[in-house]
């Protein structure tokens, strides 16, 4: 599996490259009224206007820096997921990923898919359909 990691606060998440579109610098943001807090806004890439959904915000980190922008292709479209840093790009063994932890918070559990232990931290693997998916809040479908 092809990973693309992802820096949000302290913590190092991580989803599948093959999803992954394009990523871009922080972009002018137009706040939706009434939206579920999760939805940043809307931004326009080159005349495609796309949901911007701050997993910083969803998942509980704080914003410490202005947000990158990750496009991704999901069932319902396209969408973008605002992060603090992208990383790198790696080849991740299957058996590698194992379970998310028990540990995890209420508000990560439905998007994390699995876990990758490194040497010197853990990488969350998030599913990207689940993470720009607000159903339950009535924002997005």
């Amino acid at each position: 599996m092809r990973i693309v990691s992802l820096q949000l606060g302290d913590a190092m998440y991580a989803i599948d490259v093959a999803s992954v579109i394009e990523i871009l610098r922080p972009l002018p943001i137009t706040p939706v009224p009434r939206a579920a807090r999760e939805v940043a806004g809307l931004i326009n890439v080159r005349g495609q206007i796309i949901a911007a959904i701050d997993l910083r915000m969803r998942l509980g980190h704080p914003c410490v820096a202005p947000p990158m922008n990750v496009l991704v292709r999901v069932r319902a479209g396209i969408a973008s997921l605002l992060v603090d840093r992208i990383g790198d790009v790696f080849e991740v063994d299957d058996s590698l990923l194992s379970r998310p932890p028990p540990t995890l918070p209420a508000s990560a559990r439905g998007l994390v898919t699995g876990s990758i232990s490194l040497p010197d931290r853990l990488v969350l693997v998030l599913d990207a359909d689940r993470a720009t998916s607000l159903v339950d809040d009535g924002a997005l479908s």
